[in-house]
């Protein structure tokens, strides 16, 4: 069996980016692509906020761009999912299809995907009007009314930060009292421009080819109600993909990957990258910046471990 320098397992802007520098760096390298490359932009419409496209380009199109880029300088691709990883020993295993491969570095960079609310006319308008990244594509709501769906500290943020684009933000929470912390629930409440639906459900999106409004369900009391609005960011949580790296990395309780000096995980050797590990930012650059430091963290291992 071939041994590689580095395996990357994950295809978004941090696995492109860290195979760029790892195949510059002349190390062999493997990029498992997954058997649906491309990440959470290949769901994203306008994407405005990435350095060098003064435009503005769609998401698909920018993966596109960073898997060609990558193609390049030359890593192998394999586009299988990983179904397995063995870190105990040396070289590495990792496991996807019906092949396994072995690597003396592995960098990790399958990504998080955003918790939805599960309603059909929530995927006819993702893109048109329903977001799950309020600094991705608030700039759209200039001036607009908006609603933000949940109660925690990420729907706070959205809100807050929305506050300072949109005409107004309505909160819509299923409880009668917020699960924020204190201090972000102060924020929110005393901002004019934040008003609260409590008690309630989205049940349905409504619109033609945008968003216009939001049929709204009351839990106690069973009424439902129509809030018109132009823009949906559900903010009810994210999901990292590290079902498949239980036991073999420390993951912290939310499931996200611990590291520390950046991209170091509790394995020596083994690398984690982008949203992933990052609940935080979660941008495309910051993961892309995540995919170049880790693999220079590989490079720098392999070079002190001949």
């Amino acid at each position: 069996m071939n041994v590689y320098d580095v395996i990357i397992i994950g295809s978004g802007s941090a696995g492109y980016t860290a195979s760029v520098y790892s195949c510059r760096a002349g190390r062999k390298t493997l990029l498992l692509a997954g058997s649906i490359p491309g990440g959470q932009l290949m769901i994203t419409s306008d994407v405005e906020n990435y350095p060098g496209f003064p435009e503005g380009i769609l998401g698909p199109e920018l993966m596109e761009k960073l898997r060609k880029q990558a193609e390049r300088f030359g890593p192998e691709i394999v586009y299988d999912d990983v179904s397995n990883v063995e870190f105990t020993k040396r070289p590495f295993t990792v496991t996807a299809g019906k092949h396994s491969y072995e690597g003396k570095t592995v960098i990790l960079a399958t990504g998080a995907n955003a918790k939805w609310l599960e309603i059909p006319s929530e995927t006819r308008f993702k893109g048109k009007g329903v977001s799950s990244c309020a600094t991705c594509d608030g700039f759209f709501f200039k001036d607009k009314e908006v609603v933000v769906v949940g109660g925690g500290d990420t729907a706070m943020e959205e809100a807050s930060f929305l506050s300072n684009i949109a005409r107004k933000v309505t909160v819509v929470h299923r409880r009668d009292k917020l699960r924020a912390s204190q201090i972000m629930q102060d924020r929110v409440v005393k901002n004019p421009r934040i008003q609260f639906s409590w008690d309630s459900t989205v049940r349905e999106i409504l619109g033609d080819r945008t968003v216009t409004g939001i049929r709204l369900g009351n839990l106690k009391t069973g009424k439902e109600t129509k809030l018109n609005t132009d823009g949906v960011f559900v903010a009810i949580g994210h999901e990292p993909n590290t079902q498949v790296f239980k036991g073999a990395v420390d993951l912290d309780s939310k499931g996200y990957i611990v590291t520390k000096n950046e991209t170091e995980t509790s394995v020596p050797g083994v690398f984690a990258a982008g949203d992933v590990r990052d609940y935080k930012y979660r941008q495309a650059i910051t993961a892309a910046a995540d995919g170049c430091k880790a693999a220079m963290d590989a490079d720098r291992f392999l070079a002190e471990h001949r």
